[in-house]
C-alpha cells in the first residue's frame, strides 16, 4: 500500500465522491486508524475533529458509505473515496454537503429529499448494534457503559439543545436536536423498549386531544 502523508495533526483530508456519478458528497478527515478500518471493512470511517473520536459514516443516521475505491493524490497528502452512498451524505438531509450555489450576493439552496424511514432505520440500526456489538462502534461503547452513562448523555444533549436554541444558529439547533434523538433512542434500546411503543403513545395522545 502507498504510504500516505498525514499532517502534523495526524490527519489527512478525504474528498468523498459518489462512485457512479462522480458527484462530490462531502469532505472529511481521517487519521491512520480511520483509513485502516475503511480499507479493511469497506465502510467509510473518519476522525471527528470536534468530538476527537473515530466515527463510522451512517452509524447514527443509517446513511452508510460503501467504499469502492480509495485514491491518493500526487503528493500523497490527500485522498479521494469513491463510495456508494446510502441516503443522504450531509447531516442536513441533503444528498451532498455542497448543496448551496453561490452565484452572487444571495445563496440558493436546494431542499433536501425527506426519507420517511430515516427514524425507523436509525432505530433498527441501534438494535442491531446491541445484538452484534461490533468493535469500534460509538453506540456499543455507550451500551457497555450502561444505563446511568447513557441517561447522563441524554441530559447533556438536552442541555446543549436548549443552549443552542437560546444562543446559536438554526443549524446548531438542528445538529443538537439530532444528537438528542440519537442518544434518547440508545437509551430506549438499552431498556429494551421498541420505537413502536413511543409511536403508539404519541398516537394515543393525538387522539386524546
Amino acid at each position: 500500500m502507498i504510504d500516505v502523508k498525514f499532517g502534523t495533526d495526524g490527519l489527512i483530508p478525504a474528498v468523498v465522491q459518489e462512485a457512479r456519478t462522480g458527484e462530490v458528497l462531502m469532505v472529511a478527515y481521517m487519521n491512520r486508524e480511520a483509513l485502516t478500518r475503511t480499507l479493511q471493512s469497506g465502510q467509510a470511517w473518519y476522525w471527528s475533529r470536534s468530538r476527537k473520536m473515530l466515527w463510522q459514516k451512517g452509524e447514527e443516521s443509517g446513511h452508510t458509505q460503501k467504499v469502492r475505491e480509495v485514491r491518493v493524490d500526487c503528493d500523497t497528502d490527500a485522498i479521494v473515496l469513491l463510495v456508494e452512498q446510502e441516503g443522504a451524505a450531509c447531516h442536513t438531509g441533503h444528498r451532498s454537503c455542497f448543496y448551496r450555489d453561490i452565484t452572487g450576493p444571495t445563496i440558493s439552496t436546494t431542499a433536501p429529499q425527506w426519507d420517511g424511514d430515516v427514524f425507523q432505520g436509525l432505530f433498527d440500526r441501534l438494535v442491531a448494534r446491541r445484538t452484534e456489538m461490533p468493535a469500534g462502534s460509538y453506540t456499543v461503547a455507550l451500551l457497555r457503559e450502561g444505563r446511568p452513562k447513557i441517561a447522563a448523555k441524554v441530559m447533556e444533549e438536552a442541555a446543549e439543545l436548549t443552549r443552542a436554541a437560546r444562543e446559536e444558529t438554526a443549524q446548531r439547533v438542528v445538529e443538537e436536536a439530532a444528537d438528542l434523538v440519537y442518544h434518547s433512542w440508545v437509551l430506549l434500546v438499552e431498556r429494551g423498549i421498541e420505537l413502536s411503543a413511543v409511536q403508539a403513545e404519541l398516537k394515543r395522545r393525538r387522539h386524546g386531544g
